[in-house]
């Protein structure tokens, strides 16, 4: 496991907005002071993956032979509502590390979004991620690595340039996959994937066609492939039977990136 490093160790700026939360009766939502949803969390079912593009953020495991997973190291940059990171923790009982700059958030997480403390198998780390990534333990140890970066406008991921994108890719191991979430009221979707392009390489960028909210999940391989439409079955009905989720819709929706 990575080095633990203290939640105190990082400066948090002054101007972080506030944090609090909303329930539907059936789910409850965090919010960054905004009517944005920044995360959601099932109230009779924790570790259901409720909105469709947090699903589609564990598209990785498409790319991966299903036996190998228990031995993987899953990465979230930015905790929202800490569904990831649970899902991940607690429901695959993957190494789980995560880096977050609010510690509201992180104090949100701990008690209305019901994530554990820190343990053998669980790191959240408070820091700035653009820093926390280029630390040493980390390069070349995470297989799948989940970015979600929004503030409390949720005009444009908050780290989107491409010395960024550089460092998560040299976080991967050589099979390993990051997944991220391109969102915006602005048009900085394909500046955005111009830049992961300029880092890993065309042949190496899927996408999904975009949810019905606007949310675009990108992956890109650290080392590119191309699967066998069978494959792609034959793991689908495994991810869904072992971890409950949609596979199966992701094949129609899940293609190479094709820059215009």
């Amino acid at each position: 496991m990575a080095k633990k490093r203290s939640r105190s160790s990082t400066p948090v700026s002054t101007e972080l907005p506030p944090v609090n939360f909303t329930e539907d009766g059936e789910c409850r939502y965090l919010h960054l002071g905004t009517e944005w949803i920044q995360g959601a969390m099932r109230l009779d079912d924790p570790l259901v993956l409720e909105l469709e593009y947090i699903q589609r953020m564990m598209a990785w495991l498409l790319f991966m032979d299903p036996d190998s997973v228990p031995e993987r190291h899953a990465m979230q940059l930015g905790l929202g509502a800490a569904s990831l990171t649970r899902f991940t923790h607690l429901r695959m009982q993957l190494l789980t590390s995560c880096i977050e700059l609010n510690p509201i958030v992180y104090s949100a997480c701990r008690q209305w979004f019901r994530l554990p403390d820190n343990n053998e198998t669980l790191n959240v780390v408070l820091a700035d991620a653009s820093r926390e990534i280029r630390q040493p333990e980390w390069q070349g140890a995470i297989d799948a690595l989940q970015v979600d970066l929004y503030d409390h406008e949720a005009a444009a991921p908050v780290l989107d340039d491409a010395d960024f994108y550089q460092d998560c890719r040299n976080l991967l191991t050589p099979d390993g996959i990051m997944t991220v979430n391109l969102f915006g009221r602005s048009s900085s979707f394909d500046q955005s994937v111009e830049r992961i392009a300029a880092a890993f390489g065309d042949e190496a960028l899927w996408a999904f066609k975009p949810t019905r909210e606007g949310n675009t999940v990108v992956l890109a391989q650290r080392t590119a492939s191309r699967p066998s439409r069978a494959l792609w079955e034959q793991r689908a009905d495994i991810i869904r039977e072992r971890w409950g989720l949609p596979a199966n819709k992701w094949l129609n929706a899940l293609r190479p990136l094709v820059r215009r």
